[in-house]
């Protein structure tokens, strides 16, 4: 039996290493600079973005993958796969399921599931690592689909946002919402449930938005996973990773940057964690 594909988009944040390892394909999301684009972790790496993104007077704009890069990446997997489990952006953030969709219906060779993720970054990226540990476990495609569809309502992700402005700006969060009021000048933190941004709390310094961002963290629970997410701010990803070592084992803590098409909406200095709570 040829094994399951296992495919998800650049806004995963995925670590290479670990997609390499667990042969999941990823498929790049855009970024475009004025009238130049590029695909994310492909023509433009995540340091090249971030100076940009300093540089820019205007924020830049982020795009799906054309339904033909979907169709071109499913065939090529069909020569050697008997089927595909393709998860991605939350569809409230993103065309780009919307592409995958398309694109499925074209290939008749073998069945694929493309599925709505609800969530971005590594809680999409542990979604597609769940997925393709049990592709290796040679689960089936029915299994795998099923799987990651029980693992979504428990993924949890919190953000940390140093400035509010790119979120504003990329009509992230509404200029008129009544949150905003004493938000401006705060540092809030976020939730990112059901293809939603959900404003929690807005401490008044870094530090203490630090602390709190700890304190829920453990708040969600037992976790399955863990990772801790930075845009341009390894230090304080670091130091999270090493405060939150008392809940989670730092061994198993993946460190990951956020990516070109995360990164123009949260901007630099975001910290946050992704994790998948303990089936109860």
């Amino acid at each position: 039996m040829k094994p399951i594909a296992i495919v998800t988009d650049s806004t995963s944040d995925l670590p290479p290493a670990i997609a390499e390892q667990l042969h999941i394909s990823i498929i790049a999301c855009n970024v475009h600079f004025g009238t130049e684009v590029f695909r994310e972790h492909v023509d433009l790496t995540n340091e090249q973005f971030y100076q940009r993104l300093a540089a820019s007077p205007q924020l830049p704009k982020t795009s799906q993958p054309s339904t033909g890069e979907f169709e071109g990446l499913y065939r090529t997997l069909t020569a050697d796969h008997s089927g595909i489990v393709s998860m991605h952006i939350a569809s409230k953030f993103s065309g780009t399921l919307q592409s995958a969709s398309i694109a499925a219906k074209e290939i008749k060779d073998v069945p694929i599931a493309t599925l709505d993720s609800g969530t971005t970054s590594m809680g999409l990226g542990w979604l597609a690592i769940l997925a393709a540990r049990a592709a290796q476990a040679e689960q089936s495609f029915d299994e795998i689909v099923a799987l990651v569809n029980g693992a979504i309502p428990r993924v949890r992700i919190l953000a940390l946002v140093e400035n509010l402005d790119n979120l504003v700006k990329g009509g992230r969060i509404g200029k008129g919402a009544a949150v905003l009021g004493t938000m401006l000048s705060v540092k809030p933190i976020f939730a990112v449930k059901a293809g939603e941004v959900i404003p929690l709390e807005k401490p008044r310094t870094w530090q203490k938005a630090q602390a709190r961002l700890v304190e829920m963290t453990k708040d969600l629970g037992p976790l399955e996973e863990l990772a801790v997410l930075h845009a341009d701010n390894r230090r304080d990803g670091e130091q999270l990773c090493q405060r939150l070592s008392e809940l989670f084992p730092r061994e198993r803590i993946v460190l990951t940057e956020i990516g070109a098409v995360l990164g123009t909406h949260a901007g630099r200095g975001t910290i946050g964690v992704a994790a998948i709570v303990r089936k109860t």
